[in-house]
């Protein structure tokens, strides 16, 4: 990708990546690692903890493997201890680990429910809890939330990690507000993602007998991946990456009513393929599967590997800046031919 290929010349970062063994998290880590920073990776899965360990190695930067459940608070604030004393200062953290349930509400179990609000919502607010303890002090650093166009349209069948998406967009307005009543200078930025090709579709449990997919149009985690970095030094109040993602979170804000019908009609579907689900198919939502899945899932030849809509917003100030120009420009030309006009009459 465009940002995340090239090394960085500004100083070592220290970055704490959760979720980095598989997906949209190993992607990040990999691109904070290529553009200088040393990372530190927390996910559950060891064989993927070990391969995205390899991958940010392989640019040259020190990586500090943390197998832990995020769930658990005490667990992840031993790991922030960890990463200060062993790679530095922490200067951006990313809570991006999440699991989920494809079932209709009326067949989720309490248990489904709490466990994905316990690793996808309160796994974000215990990751945010650890960084502002370290961040506020020095009067630095970035957290990356990231979300999903699902934070503000909800979508049939995956109501429990709809549900942590939401809270999670609440929770970090409201740490927003709080930041801005101190003057403090620690930022909070929320990523809303489109559909990725990531292997939560190969083990994210399912009720259904055809195999999930996301919702196209997809998108590769190296693009998720690139708005992370650009959102960790952008200083933005949300990034949002692909074209339907914005579409949904401004169609929704117009039209609530018209998009529930509308995903009454095509939310089933458009989550399946055609394929039947492998009947001895392992879930991650209880325990990691052991292997080491990588950061994409199994539609690489459907999915898209930049998105128009984040280099817009990578490269607005410029795109303004030239928009000015054009202004100006014609605004120059108008007053030059009404000038013209006058001397010929």
């Amino acid at each position: 990708m465009r940002q995340t290929q090239r090394r960085s010349e500004s100083p070592s970062r220290t970055v704490v990546v959760t979720g980095a063994s598989a997906g949209v998290g190993r992607a990040a880590a990999r691109a904070f690692a290529a553009e200088g920073a040393d990372v530190a990776l927390i996910a559950r899965g060891e064989e993927g903890l070990a391969g995205a360990r390899r991958e940010v190695e392989s640019c040259g930067r020190r990586a500090l493997v943390l197998p832990l459940d995020v769930a658990d608070a005490d667990a992840v604030e031993a790991a922030a201890e960890r990463v200060e004393r062993e790679l530095g200062p922490i200067d951006v953290w990313v809570n991006n680990a999440m699991v989920t349930v494809m079932s209709e509400i009326r067949d989720m179990e309490p248990a489904e429910l709490r466990r994905v609000t316990e690793v996808s919502y309160l796994g974000t607010v215990y990751g945010t809890l650890s960084a502002l303890r370290r961040m506020e002090g020095r009067g630095r650093g970035t957290i990356v939330q990231v979300g999903s166009a699902l934070s503000y349209r909800a979508i049939p069948l995956q109501s429990a990690y709809c549900a942590s998406k939401f809270a999670v967009r609440g929770f970090t307005d409201s740490l927003r507000a709080e930041l801005l009543h101190r003057r403090s200078n620690v930022h909070v930025t929320m990523v809303q993602m489109p559909a990725l090709n990531t292997p939560q579709f190969t083990w994210s449990k399912c009720r259904f007998d055809r195999h999930p997919q996301p919702v196209p149009p997809i998108y590769q985690p190296e693009v998720a991946a690139e708005a992370i970095v650009y959102a960790s030094k952008a200083r933005r109040r949300e990034v949002w990456v692909g074209g339907r993602a914005a579409l949904i979170i401004a169609g929704n804000k117009l039209a609530p009513g018209l998009g529930g019908r509308y995903l009454a009609k095509t939310g089933y579907d458009d989550q399946f393929t055609d394929r039947l689900i492998d009947p001895d198919r392992r879930n991650n939502l209880w325990e990691p599967v052991p292997e080491d899945r990588g950061a994409h899932g199994p539609f690489d030849e459907r999915a898209k590997d930049e998105s128009h809509t984040l280099w817009l917003t990578e490269h607005r100030g410029w795109l303004a800046a030239a928009g000015g120009v054009l202004a100006l420009a014609g605004a120059l030309l108008g007053l030059g031919a009404a000038a013209n006009a006058g001397d010929s009459r």
